[in-house]
């Protein structure tokens, strides 16, 4: 599983201040063979696929498969390493694309900051063919990758739900019924019962903010609402109903002594996991064969369903991250990149394929049609858990808007959050002040 790449997903910061626009090597990726018009030729040319560990390695076992079909598309895919893959990107792009590969693989929370600080710095992948699969992918997807409804800047590879994975032995032990928590009010009551019975705390949060993901959980409770830290306008919707409604449940629930301090990050977590201190791990879907391959001595003690509403009779599904594949707008050979890229994110065997090496959730519906999609899990107590998951890819999701100032809307976020957890200041106050801070930071619109 790609470890590295998930737990910085969403940490932002190379693009709120331009770090690395200095002292990185970029490689080339463009050549000149194949040249028809401005994007090349589509069945022909030398591409370089920039990209990261375990999907470097999945892209690179379907290139024989590939060339079968273009046997004159040369492709070279080169694993460049995450977080360095976001630094080197922009680097190249604030070069004028420069040194960038053809074929660029880009998290969600970096895709609006390259779109809006280097406009033309992807291509638009329209005109090469791909709205003829603007229906293929789960919904909210589209609209995060054309966000304006014309222009296509990437197309959706990895779509990751919103999980409540959680031991279930802990709740058998405190009488608990997980199925029929609906919202997380009722999830607290239960978690005072799990820690009197079992002595496990319900869920783990960083609370000083040591790691720049320490509000991962708050943003599922947003995401679960259908808001984010920017509307689809761009503006701030920091300290909204909603917003505050989140971060409210957390100070409840660690007032009441049920959140564990995961300070330190990934390696507390993991500790956390393996030594069993907490009976819930709110994570996107990708974490399950996190827990499969940290804990195999815990198998059968684990179930996963969809989170609880965070008000009664709301979603209990939320796309809460994905990863695309771009052109690089510099590339000679965006055509050929196109019908790589295009080969790997619309055809459902490449898609199974990458699954069933890497666990990698995939946008593309169709892919779920595959049998490996809908098998029993011996680690998840004979549940389908991936059948779990593909109920919340099918409900209606909004797009959230991660803009160019992400990094800077988590890093207050993260103070406001600790603030409250280890000062027990208001939500709604020091939610107000994020929101004005960041207002003044960005020059942005607060929307109240």
């Amino acid at each position: 599983m790609e470890l590295e790449r998930r737990r910085v997903l969403q940490m932002g910061g190379a693009l709120a201040a331009g770090a690395g626009l200095t002292g990185l090597t970029a490689c080339s990726g463009s050549g000149d063979t194949g040249q028809s018009g401005t994007s090349g030729a589509k069945d022909k040319g030398k591409i370089a696929v920039w990209s990261w560990q375990g999907p470097a390695a999945a892209m690179k076992a379907l290139v024989p498969e590939f060339n079968k079909k273009y046997p004159e598309i040369e492709v070279t895919i080169e694993d460049i390493g995450n977080p360095a893959i976001w630094d080197k990107i922009t680097t190249g792009m604030a070069a004028g694309g420069q040194g960038l590969a053809d074929v660029l693989h880009i998290g969600v929370d970096y895709l609006p900051g390259y779109v809006e600080k280097f406009p033309g710095g992807l291509a638009d992948l329209g005109p090469l063919g791909a709205n003829a699969h603007r229906d293929a992918f789960a919904p909210g997807l589209w609209q995060t990758v054309s966000p304006d409804g014309k222009r296509v800047n990437a197309l959706p590879w990895e779509a990751n739900s919103a999980g409540f994975y959680y031991r279930a032995d802990f709740f058998e032990q405190a009488g608990v019924d997980a199925g029929a928590l609906q919202t997380w009010e009722e999830t607290i009551e239960a978690g005072k019962e799990i820690k009197a019975k079992t002595g496990a705390y319900l869920l783990g949060i960083d609370k000083p903010a040591s790691q720049a993901d320490a509000a991962n959980f708050f943003q599922m409770l947003l995401q679960l609402q259908g808001t984010f830290y920017f509307n689809l306008a761009g503006d701030i919707t920091l300290d909204t109903p909603e917003s505050v409604k989140a971060l409210t449940l957390i100070k409840t629930m660690n007032d009441a002594g049920l959140v564990s301090d995961l300070s330190g990050g990934w390696n507390t977590l993991m500790s956390s996991l393996k030594q069993g201190t907490t009976a819930v791990m709110p994570m996107p879907t990708w974490f399950g064969g996190t827990v499969e391959e940290q804990v195999p001595d815990q198998a059968g003690k684990w179930k996963v369903r969809l989170p609880p509403a965070v008000r009664r009779g709301g979603a209990t599904s939320a796309t809460v991250n994905s990863t695309h594949l771009a052109v690089a707008g510099s590339s000679k050979h965006q055509a050929a990149a196109w019908s790589f890229i295009e080969f790997v994110l619309t055809r459902p065997a490449s898609q199974v394929q990458i699954f069933k090496a890497k666990g990698i959730a995939p946008a593309l519906m169709a892919a779920y049609e595959d049998s490996g999609f809908h098998q029993p899990s011996p680690f998840f107590s004979g549940q389908k858990s991936s059948e779990v998951f593909l109920e919340a890819l099918k409900a209606p999701s909004p797009a959230f808007n991660y803009t160019a100032d992400y990094a800077r809307a988590l890093k207050l976020v993260t103070d406001a959050q600790t603030k409250v957890l280890l000062g027990g200041a208001d939500p709604a106050k020091v939610l107000k002040e994020a929101a004005d801070q960041l207002g003044q930071q960005t020059g942005r619109k607060v929307s109240r």
